[in-house]
């Protein structure tokens, strides 16, 4: 779904491992990692959107995770003019996202990439918490930053974020 402004309706998910180490995943045959995330259906609430992404991309079930937190508004970043498909309408100019962090309470060997004829991703493991922030696509840092700098204290409740890296 294209809103009026030209954005994708969209969740991302953030999935947290005991260790406070986030899931991040290899986009299939690619070099670039990244978080799960995927566009909302119509008539779809953020919360069944993010389950449905959660499995088809991971094959987690909503069992097998626990919401911690979610971005309280929207967060939007603009794709590369030579991304944008000029002929498809209405054009999409980036996406809007609402992130959710959640915590894996059921056991890895539950994550799959075989929910789907393609999957999305080829790879994964655990990483720092701002590694991803740092390593994604150029044109999506922002909105990891703002997502993760929001969400920080789910994980660590009481302490200062440090986002520089050593």
């Amino acid at each position: 779904m294209i809103d009026d402004d030209g954005y994708r309706r969209n969740v991302g998910i953030i999935l947290s491992n005991g260790q406070n180490k986030l899931f991040w995943a290899r986009r299939a045959n690619q070099s670039g990692w990244q978080f799960p995330q995927g566009g909302m259906d119509e008539g779809e609430t953020h919360e069944e959107a993010m389950y449905r992404e959660l499995h088809e991309e991971i094959g987690l079930k909503p069992e097998h995770v626990e919401v911690l937190c979610q971005t309280r508004e929207w967060v939007y970043y603009d794709l590369p003019k030579r991304f944008v498909r000029k002929d498809s309408f209405p054009a999409c100019k980036g996406q809007k996202q609402i992130w959710f962090m959640l915590r894996l309470v059921g056991d890895e060997s539950n994550i799959s990439f075989d929910t789907t004829e393609t999957p999305e991703f080829d790879s994964w493991r655990w990483a720092d918490y701002w590694e991803p922030a740092f390593d994604v696509v150029h044109f999506k840092r922002n909105v990891y930053l703002s997502a993760l700098t929001e969400m920080w204290s789910s994980l660590f409740p009481g302490i200062t974020p440090n986002i520089y890296r050593k």
